[in-house]
Order: structure tokens, then sequence, then C-alpha cells
């Protein structure tokens, strides 16, 4: 493995690359694992009263609350042992190993005989799903030309509504007791992830280890190698390279795995207005969505009278605005620009949930025309949500980027997970009076609103920007020699673009 500081093109030639079949296979092969983690939901949901039954595991209440806890703090753990190893070891033997360990041991919790065999396997499964939130982020991000950086991971966020849908149709087909018995049906559903995730198992094999990985842990030739492969499939399905100077080239040496304490300086110290904003933009769109979802079906049944094996039908539209939102806004987001994007979805949605919340408050509304606003807001928020995983997977350097993304994600697992539903569902109570949970809306609203006007005070200016201009790796090297090349005036831009982004020289 070299020592030696080496100039580098890479980085250049991937954000140049014109979108392409590998590019579509990128997106097909890693972004399933939102999809994996909306339909585990959904279907947890789904037969969480299945599993109380005698014939089934004879589950109290509180193990199956138990059992979702475990599920989710599992991907806690994971992001943080998997993100963690994807820095260090690579984000191609990671995402192939997580897809692993959810296949395996999510299958395995279908043939479940009691509580604790069903939790332990469940709580595996949530660890290899946790694992890819940050393998997948980092691995797509560094494999994305920069100008389609921002709809690519908005849009692949957005499959988690694909798989909650798709949760909720097979849910409704084999937990119906009429076409497979009480003891089966459960069983089958925790199959179709493993059915989904195979089949992408093998497209991931195809999948090279980031260039961007290798060129900074002192495998240069591996990574010239991988970009030059890529490359040269590009050309033969007729696409065109644009030619790359040498002076765009950037310097980096071996950069050995950063210690929690390089992490803390870098995040708290160097980048502390980022850390800022990722903070707020994941706790508080983690709050909304985890305070709505989980307790969406409590307010349609106790409020709108609406009876429990109906209330599936109403999720889909639900899902299907999550899932349009990013899909039509993303490209926005690498045109308009991230700050103005970011913020606005936070504040537009903000005050839609706002203005709905009242109407609920006055009892002006029917379980349709609910369903409708919960619609209109979640398309909007869908984006700002997704933007938020998009914004902690790309302005922390690259050393470090799998560990940032497992640590805001499971902060606002445990902030949007833990808290949330808890509130709400206390809020909701014995649904005596509107009030409390309309306070709750506005809770989320105020919430949503303090993460739009954090994005647009602290946010970075990252649309069509290399990762590399965005956060410069801790394996840069500072040649003295091109900077002396440059002007003192071009000197001075590059401080203020930086000043302009963060509010701080970057270098």
């Amino acid at each position: 493995m070299s020592t030696a500081s080496v100039r580098s093109t890479v980085p250049t030639r991937l954000d140049r690359l014109p979108w392409s079949r590998f590019h579509w296979l990128v997106i097909i092969a890693l972004g399933t694992a939102w999809v994996l983690d909306g339909l585990e939901i959904q279907m947890a949901a789904s037969i969480a009263s299945v599993l109380t039954d005698k014939d089934t595991l004879a589950l109290t209440s509180a193990e199956v609350g138990a059992s979702a806890s475990v599920y989710l703090f599992g991907q806690v753990v994971g992001a943080l042992l998997f993100g963690r190893l994807a820095d260090r070891q690579g984000r191609r033997k990671m995402f192939i190993l997580t897809l692993t360990l959810y296949l395996v041991f999510n299958g395995l919790a279908g043939l479940s005989l009691n509580f604790w065999m069903f939790a332990a396997f469940r709580f595996i499964a949530g660890m290899g799903i946790g694992g890819e939130y940050a393998a997948i982020h980092s691995a797509i991000d560094e494999l994305m030309p920069a100008r389609y950086r921002g709809r690519v991971s908005l849009a692949i966020s957005g499959t988690y509504w694909a798989g909650a849908a798709l949760g909720a149709v097979m849910g409704a087909f084999l937990l119906d007791p009429d076409i497979f018995g009480k003891d089966v049906g459960w069983r089958l559903s925790m199959f179709i992830g493993p059915l989904i995730g195979a089949a992408v198992w093998q497209l991931r094999k195809h999948i090279p280890e980031s260039p961007r990985w290798l060129m900074t842990h002192g495998r240069e030739e591996e990574a010239e190698k991988t970009v030059k492969e890529i490359e040269d499939y590009v050309r033969s399905k007729g696409g065109t390279i644009e030619h790359v100077h040498e002076d765009e080239a950037i310097e980096v040496r071996h950069y050995p795995p950063v210690t929690y304490r390089e992490i803390a300086s870098v995040m708290l110290k160097k980048y502390l207005r980022r850390s800022t904003l990722g903070f707020v933009l994941m706790v508080t769109q983690s709050f909304l969505y985890n305070a709505i979802f989980f307790t969406y079906g409590l307010v349609l049944a106790d409020f709108y009278g609406i009876a429990d094996e109906t209330i599936p039908w109403f999720f889909i539209p639900f899902a299907l605005g999550n899932l349009c939102g990013p899909l039509v806004l993303g490209r926005y987001f690498d045109t308009i620009g991230r700050r103005a994007m970011i913020g606005g979805t936070y504040l537009v949605s903000a005050a839609i949930l706002a203005v709905s919340g009242y109407l609920f408050w006055i009892d002006a509304l029917t379980a349709v025309t609910q369903t409708v606003l919960w619609c209109v807001v979640f398309f909007i928020a869908s984006a700002a949500a997704s933007s938020g995983y998009l914004t902690v997977s790309e302005i922390f350097p690259l050393e470090l980027r799998s560990q940032a993304i497992a640590f805001f994600f499971a902060i606002a697992q445990f902030c949007g997970g833990v808290i949330a539903p808890w509130l709400f569902g206390m809020l909701i109570g014995d649904a005596s009076s509107r009030t409390p949970l309309f306070i709750g809306y506005l809770l989320g609203a105020g919430l949503m609103c303090l993460g739009g006007v954090t994005a647009i005070t602290l946010g970075v200016n990252a649309e069509r920007k290399s990762l590399e201009d965005v956060a410069t790796p801790l394996s840069a090297v500072k040649a003295a020699a091109a900077r002396e090349e440059a002007t003192g005036e071009e000197i001075m831009e590059e401080i203020q673009r930086d000043r302009d982004d963060d509010g701080k020289p970057q270098r």
C-alpha cells in the first residue's frame, strides 16, 4: 500500500461522467436499502396484532412493542458499527455484508418459535438495515456525477415509501385469514424483503469499490483502474467522456483510519456549524415523520371511526405522496440549490401541517380530507426529510463520511423513533379532546420551521460541486507549488467561496 502523496483526477472524472446504464445499476443495486426498510416497518406494523393471537406466537402487547423497539435499536447499532467499518474497510465490503445479514436473519425471524427468538433475529436484521444506510449513502454519493447527486439521493431516500406501500398491499393479502392461516401468513410476510434483497444481491457484486475511497487509502492504482473501466463501459454504450485536465487533479496521501478523537475534532470544532445543521435537519424531520407515521392509524380509528381492517387502504395514498415528492422535487435541489430548496420544503410543509392541524382541531375534516392533507404535507416534507440525509452525507470529509451519516441517523432514530410516537400517543389519549393532538401538530410544525430557518442560515451550497470541494478530504495534501501558481486574487475568491458556504474558511 502506497504512503507517498499522489495527484489524482479520479474525483473530477467521476463528476464529469455522462448519465449511463452504470449509474442506473448503482441506483437499482444499492437503492433497495430504503425499499427494504420501508417494507419492514410497514410489515411490522401489519403483523403486530397477529402476533398476539394464541395461534401464532401469543405475544403480549408489551412484547410486540419491545420487538419493534429492538429492531430500531438494531438499526442504530448497525449504523454505528458498519458506518465505522465502511470508512475503515471500504464501502463495497459493507454493503455486501449488511445485505447478507438482513437476508439471513429476517428470514430466520419468520421461523421463530417464541418472543426471544423473534426479537434476537429482528435485532440482527435491523443491524443489517442500519448498516445499509451508512455504507449505501456513502457509496452512492461518491459514485454519482456532481450535477445529479442531489436528485439521485432524494429519489433513493423516497423509495422508502415504495417499500411501505408494498408492505401495506402484501400485508392485506398475506394476513387475510381466508387466504392463509394466521400462523402462516405472518411468517410468509417475513420473507418478502429477503426475496427482494436476494434479487439485488447478485447485482451488488458488480458494483465496484468507491474510487474516491480507494484513492484516499493508498490504493490509487485500483482507483484509476476502476474509473477507467467505468469510462470504457460508458464509451461502449455511446457516451462521450469529457476530457479532464491535469490541473484539475487533487493531491492526496494515504490517511490512517480516523480516531474518535479526530472525528470529534472535525465535527465539533472545524465543522461545528455543519454539525449543527445536520443535527437540526435530521432530528426535526425524524420527529415529524415518526410522530405521524406511528399514530396515523390511531387518529383514523379514534377520531374518524375507521375500522382497523380498512386503515391500510388509507395508508397507500399517503405512502404514494411521500414517494412522489422527492421524485418530482429532487431535480430542483441540483438546479435552484440546496439552501433554497431545503429551507423552502421544511418551511412550506410546516405551514401546511399547521393549517391541517387547525382544521383537524375545529373538526372540519373527514377521514378522506385528512388523508388528502397528509398527502400534500408529506409530498413536500418527504423531499425535506430526504434532503437531511443528503446533507449529512456530503458536507463532511470522505474519511469519516459513513460515520457521520451513522451518528446523525442514530440521533434522529432516538429523537424521532423513541420520543415522537410515545409523545403523540399520549396526546391522542382516549380521543376525548382534539386540543392536545393539535398542540402536537403545532409542535411538529414549529420544529420543521426550525429546520427550515437553520437550512437557510447554516446551509452549504453543495449543488453541482465535487464532494472534495464541499469538504476537503483529510488526506488532501496542501501542495505549496500548486498554491503558488494561483494568484492572490484567486486565493481570496476561494476563501470567500468557503465562507459563503460555511461561514468560515475550510482550508
